[in-house]
């Protein structure tokens, strides 16, 4: 992936006259209509879904969580400047070892102090909260650039923490001075050019394009002072159409009984925490949160209030009309569709869009291709979210966010735009009937990984969206009795490491 700024519509038209198009192999067909079979509007999937680098942070046996953070002590990268690169790859190699089986990417975040005295982990050859010598600014610079090397392109590693500075490298108690700022930044930015990198504080790390993690988010006293700045970034950058917005749930300091609740399994099941937190989530475009995910899953309440969290975190695609030849001929196959992301954000990774056809008794593909003309990360979701209304409180820092959010009606100022893809195709396959699917592939493999919000559903991760016919009739549109799986219960899902 790479931060340019994400545009709001993909540039694909679905209606064209008198011309042109999206062919593979030929570039002179004329279709005055990309669907001169069929069209219909696929059944949508109601419950969330367990999709990749989105929602619930946890780890291994998570219902929902594809995503784990994991905090990494410098001295286990390096406890002297003696060692190498080895040292880096060999502890990736553990920590991130039950990933792809899981169908599970990482957040890393590396740290210096926990909280404690006592809890500092400085190589050995370092002096202790020495953020400003030379040495440190050196060592610094390496060892992100060493990193770069080992996750940049690790499929394992889904996004980066910057880190480093203060307790839990939340970059406070001490803060990082804007010159650290600067040196930390350049590095980052150069040893992670397809990775995205986030911070934890707006106003730092200036000019990077850095995401944020909000080690707070949602809490009843941060809302003006973090949440109110984050909305305020995107408003003015659009941040979160090129880095994604994050982070955890607190539950040990201030006031936050008041929100997000005083526990995990709390904030899932009162709706006055959890709708709270579902519109914390709209208004600042959220992709993902941890701790919230400690909740009682033996609890159904909590379950139920939890699945509708994971539901608008990051990314959720609704086909809304598929479009195809239901027989194959000379002029090719042509497949389209309409999506809309009625999610709280984009997902952030080129992966391609997949056309296959499968034996319909086997599900063996017997021939797929990719869609030439499609950026998924373009895939915006609504904008301008209701944002909270204020009152004065008499704590720090004197403004909180009004019971019940906003007096005003809650939604979308500017609803998800609706992104449209066709493309024809010319597979060599023998005489029959074939399952037309849609798929969007993980690169790490080019397996079949993320899913769209359709019931049409296949294990393995594939949508079939009609039948075909070579060189004999097909029948278009799924029959009502057509086999399919609930995605929910598929746990196939998974991803490959090459190395």
């Amino acid at each position: 992936m790479n931060k340019t700024t994400l545009s709001h519509a993909l540039t694909i038209t679905l209606l064209v006259i008198g011309s042109v198009l999206c062919s593979q192999t030929r570039a002179d067909l004329v279709f005055a209509d990309p669907f001169e079979d069929l069209r219909y509007k696929p059944a949508v999937y109601d419950r969330a879904l367990r999709n990749p680098m989105k929602g619930f942070t946890h780890r291994p046996g998570h219902e929902w969580a594809t995503l784990r953070h994991r905090y990494i002590r410098w001295n286990e990268l390096e406890n002297h400047e003696s060692e190498g690169l080895d040292t880096i790859l060999q502890l990736s190699n553990e920590r991130f070892a039950d990933g792809p089986a899981n169908n599970l990417k990482f957040i890393p975040r590396v740290y210096l102090h926990w909280s404690q005295d006592h809890q500092k982990y400085w190589p050995e050859d370092m002096q202790e909260d020495d953020y400003t010598s030379q040495q440190f600014q050196d060592r610094l610079t390496r060892l992100v650039e060493r990193l770069g090397i080992a996750w940049n392109n690790d499929p394992r590693v889904a996004f980066i923490e910057l880190g480093i500075f203060g307790k839990w490298g939340e970059q406070h108690s001490p803060s990082p001075t804007p010159t650290l700022q600067q040196i930390a930044g350049e590095a980052f930015q150069e040893a992670f050019p397809d990775k995205l990198v986030s911070v934890r504080h707006v106003g730092e790390f200036q000019g990077f394009g850095f995401g944020q993690y909000w080690d707070s988010w949602g809490h009843y006293q941060q809302m003006w002072g973090h949440g109110r700045r984050i909305a305020e970034a995107n408003e003015e950058e659009s941040l979160y159409l090129s880095n994604y917005i994050g982070g955890e749930v607190a539950y040990d300091w201030g006031l936050g009984e008041i929100q997000p609740g005083a526990t995990p399994t709390i904030s899932v099941s009162e709706p006055v925490h959890r709708e709270f937190l579902i519109n914390s989530i709209r208004w600042l475009h959220g992709t993902q949160l941890r701790w919230i995910a400690a909740y009682d899953q033996n609890d159904p309440v909590a379950r139920a209030g939890a699945e509708q969290l994971q539901r608008v975190m990051g990314y959720r695609f609704i086909l809304e009309e598929v479009g195809f030849n239901s027989i194959l001929e000379e002029n090719g196959l042509q497949v389209g569709f309409v999506v809309r992301n009625e999610g709280s954000a984009p997902f952030y990774c080129n992966w391609p869009v997949e056309v296959a056809l499968l034996d319909p008794d086997t599900r063996e593909v017997v021939w797929n291709d990719q869609f030439s003309d499609i950026d998924i990360r373009t895939w915006a979701p609504g904008q301008h979210w209701t944002p909270p209304q204020w009152e004065s409180i008499s704590q720090w820092p004197g403004q909180a966010v009004i019971d019940g959010w906003s007096r005003e009606p809650i939604g979308w100022g500017t609803p998800p735009e609706a992104h449209t893809a066709r493309q024809v195709f010319f597979p060599d396959v023998a005489p029959g009937e074939y399952v037309l699917t849609l798929a969007v592939l993980d690169p790490a493999g080019m397996v079949p990984s993320l899913r769209f919000a359709t019931s049409q559903y296949w294990k393995g991760g594939r949508h079939p969206i009609g039948l075909v016919g070579v060189g004999q009739p097909g029948r278009g549109k799924l029959p009502a009795e057509f086999p399919l799986d609930d995605p929910a219960l598929d746990d196939s899902l998974h991803y490959v490491l090459l190395r």
